[in-house]
């Protein structure tokens, strides 16, 4: 549970530094980032496989560039939901996604969140 717990707290504050850099998206407060780190989180464990599996064809068409509308609509769904969180359009949708992903990644490899590295100490 604490690992979730940290990964949450991880992914929302990256949400909030990727909506201070992008114009285009907005976080109310930090209560509505740890809300859509949670929705995101869902979405990406229970809804997000079910979508890879029914669209294989149409990502094996497109060389699995499709999964990038995958994770637009992720987030787009996610702003239905979570009051406070709003994203002006697709590209904005995008590039948040990508941005969350390298924050995220970024922060988890300065705070040292790599349980291989806690293994061998």
């Amino acid at each position: 549970m604490g690992k979730f717990l940290g990964k949450i707290l991880v992914t929302a504050l990256a949400a909030l530094i990727a909506a201070s850099i992008l114009p285009g998206v907005h976080i109310k407060n930090s209560v509505t980032a740890v809300l859509v780190a949670v929705v995101l989180a869902l979405f990406n464990s229970f809804i997000k496989p079910i979508l890879i599996l029914l669209t294989i064809p149409i990502t094996i068409l497109t060389l699995g560039l499709f999964l990038i509308v995958i994770n637009i609509l992720i987030i787009q769904w996610t702003t239905e939901i979570v009051p406070g969180f709003s994203v002006e359009n697709w590209w904005y949708a995008l590039l948040f996604s990508l941005l969350l992903s390298f924050v995220t990644a970024l922060i988890e490899s300065l705070i040292g969140s790599n349980s291989k590295d806690k293994e061998k100490h």
